[in-house]
């Protein structure tokens, strides 16, 4: 099992309108990327401003990404030093993803 500062971090999350973005920085723990093969590589952890979520002070992890597709993916864990997120063709995508 992987420990948690073993996991990537999320270097930026440029979306607009999520509340656990805060000036390009995720306060999310954790954030999942999910989707479907052949679509975008989509932040699962995406929620409309409306409630405030997240932590004062935290380093976001990859914590589960769904994409088996991807070059970064090894047992359902994200192997990239780091993520980047932002808008693709969703509000939301892992703009580090790679067809494997």
């Amino acid at each position: 099992m992987t420990e948690l500062m073993e996991l990537p971090t999320v270097s930026e999350c440029s979306v607009e309108g999520c509340s656990y973005n805060d000036h390009s920085h995720c306060h999310a723990a954790a954030v999942t990327i999910g989707g479907v093969a052949g679509g975008d590589a989509q932040c699962a952890t995406f929620i409309p401003l409306g409630v405030k979520g997240g932590l004062d002070k935290v380093i976001t992890h990859v914590g589960a990404c769904q994409r088996q597709d991807c070059t970064h993916n090894s047992h359902l864990e994200c192997t990239a030093a780091s993520v980047r997120v932002g808008a693709g063709h969703d509000i939301a995508d892992c703009l580090t993803f790679a067809p494997a």
